[in-house]
């Protein structure tokens, strides 16, 4: 499996592809605002032969939403994401506009939802859904245990998690949460954060101040 990250909008969200060796791909938390970051993807997509089929969220805050509409459009796909953050896709365009960001309409509504323990399969990949809430209700992971690969979204950053203050967030959620099910995980597991550089789970249970004594 290979991946892309492209880091797009004024949030510096990381959008993400994954495809494997049939061409088939995934786009996860397509942030991307404007005419030149949209672009980006539909280079990046033709230049490498790919086909997108399934469009992916790891959760639903208006940063990691901004090009769902776009995406949705362009590859004829349905946005996917856990029911329990379907209650912010609403809320999008008047929550921009309380950052000074004007969009002109909500994301589409979701086609499929994506719950705990079920598999998203693309080509000859599959990945696991592990849900975490605690920054969002319904932040998922995707997991892809044969290539060690994760993509945590806003839950784990390197040396850092997610912020707790927005709706629908608890802290000592989220720390359980990561503990539990994330590093549980291989230490060799390589994490893909939905801002910022990649790290590893070993790396994190050790050096992460969120989980020193």
């Amino acid at each position: 499996m290979k991946i892309e990250i492209i880091p797009q909008n004024p949030w510096q969200v990381n959008t993400i592809i994954l495809w494997d060796e049939t061409g088939e791909c995934i786009i996860i938390d397509p942030g991307c605002f404007d005419a030149a970051e949209k672009q980006q993807i539909v280079d990046f997509v033709t230049t490498n032969g790919l086909r997108p089929v399934r469009l992916l969220h790891t959760h639903l805050h208006l940063d990691h939403v901004f090009g769902t509409g776009f995406i949705a459009e362009k590859y004829n796909l349905k946005p996917e994401a856990h029911p329990d953050d379907e209650f912010f896709i609403n809320q999008t365009k008047d929550y921009a506009a309380q950052f000074g960001v004007t969009i002109e309409q909500n994301p589409p509504g979701l086609g499929g939802y994506l719950n705990e323990g079920e598999e998203v399969t693309f080509g000859n990949s599959t990945l696991r859904i592990i849900h975490l809430p605690g920054h969002s209700p319904g932040g998922v992971a995707f997991y892809n245990e044969n290539d060690k690969i994760l993509v945590s979204g806003d839950v784990l950053f390197k040396d850092s998690i997610g912020r707790t203050d927005l709706p629908g967030g608890n802290l000592d959620t989220l720390l359980s949460n990561i503990k539990n099910k994330l590093f549980t995980l291989p230490d060799d597991t390589v994490v893909y954060p939905g801002h910022g550089p990649d790290t590893t789970i070993g790396y994190e249970m050790e050096e992460n101040p969120f989980f020193k004594e």
